[in-house]
């Protein structure tokens, strides 16, 4: 067998404890929509999906139509939320199948509809209401309006209505009047007793507890064990490592700069290992001015610019290394850990980001899978 350059490890166990821990700290009357666009976070979604329905999660949310059949690939029987706009064309792939699309306009409505009464069939849809972010849905203040004339549209049938919060960790009094604002809408509108509603997510989904209008939650990067909220009391657990390899070990003198650009240059004598991934493999550019990796439950700093296959690392205070040794990117070794959250804000990013860039050519190896 050919040995691995990178990998991630995804430990499925891992994330089915955190679905459970974050189903028991809601209210039995809310339900759970896991998010699981973008591959799961990189996690890998048919894995994801499996595990998710062992565990009682039978709603899911994906950006578009492809993803949606990546779910459809596994089974039928549960709905898709679709979170993206509904592009020309599309409407035609959803009557008569499990997928929600989210509307924002009118235009969007009439393709559905035509195709639906085409397709003798009643489609459901979730309508997306812009409280502030600026995005997709129908602007708050021309909410009422829209949903109330709704009932012109006879193949089509309201099944959620929800928003989408632009800064609530950041911005909390800015968060509760996109909060007021969808209240006021669902309390005054024309709309079905039966209904989803739902604006909190991962950041704020604790909050729910006092607002049961809400009846439905959105979980993205929380069900992963990394929580956007600080002040969550819910505990998770990260669900995927990160790692490397030592390719070569080499010694080089005072002075040596090192990768391009000649951005980092040897204060002393210095023992250096080159790794075998690079920002091919997801590792963003600018994480060789500030990162580490864990080698020998040792944290080595990176040296030089990360290059599309290969880093450099410092490993002078590394014992007994050698080539093909583990270099943990991402995760825990003995007293060290570099957490996702500590290496996207020394990369400079967001950990939605880290994990959505890690690349095709990083191997994704599955712990605790019930299959195994």
């Amino acid at each position: 067998m050919i040995p691995l350059r990178s990998w991630t490890e995804i430990d499925l166990s891992v994330y089915e404890r955190n679905l459970k821990n974050i189903k028991a700290s809601l209210p039995d009357a809310i339900q759970l929509i896991s998010v699981v666009k973008a591959d799961a976070y990189g996690h890998g979604l048919p894995q994801i999906v499996e595990r998710s329905l062992q565990s009682e999660i039978n709603t899911f949310a994906v950006a578009n139509i492809q993803e949606a059949y990546e779910i459809r690939n596994i089974g039928v029987g549960w709905p898709i939320l679709l979170l993206g706009s509904l592009l020309p064309g599309e409407e035609q792939w959803i009557p008569n199948s499990d997928f929600i699309p989210t509307i924002s306009t009118e235009e969007e409505l009439n393709r559905l509809d035509s195709v639906s009464q085409a397709q003798s069939a009643i489609s459901d849809v979730h309508i997306k209401i812009d409280t502030g972010m600026g995005r997709m849905g129908v602007w708050h203040e021309e909410a009422l309006t829209f949903l109330n004339n709704l009932s012109k549209y006879k193949n089509i049938k309201v099944s959620g209505i929800y928003t989408h919060f632009s800064d609530p960790i950041q911005d909390p009094k800015f968060t509760e009047l996109q909060r007021e604002r969808l209240k006021y809408i669902t309390e005054n509108a024309n709309l079905p007793s039966k209904l989803l509603i739902h604006s909190d997510n991962s950041a704020t989904f604790s909050s729910i507890r006092d607002r049961l209008r809400n009846n439905a939650v959105r979980i993205g990067l929380i069900q992963y064990g990394i929580s956007p909220n600080k002040s969550s009391d819910v505990h998770v657990s990260p669900t995927l490592s990160f790692y490397t390899r030592v390719g070569v070990i080499k010694n080089l003198p005072k002075g040596t700069s090192i990768s391009y650009g000649q951005k980092h240059t040897l204060k002393k004598d210095t023992k250096i290992a080159i790794l075998t991934a690079g920002y091919g493999d997801g590792i963003p550019i600018q994480y060789g001015h500030t990162g580490s990796v864990i080698i020998h439950e040792r944290l080595c700093p990176i040296l030089g610019q990360i290059t599309m296959d290969q880093l450099v690392v410092d490993v002078s205070e590394v014992e007994a290394i050698q080539a093909g040794d583990k270099a943990t990117l991402i995760g825990a070794e003995g007293n060290s850990a570099i957490s996702i959250e500590k290496f996207s804000k020394d990369a400079g990013t967001i950990p939605w980001e880290v994990l959505c860039s890690i690349t095709k050519r990083v191997k994704r190896i599955y712990k605790n899978s019930r299959n195994q």
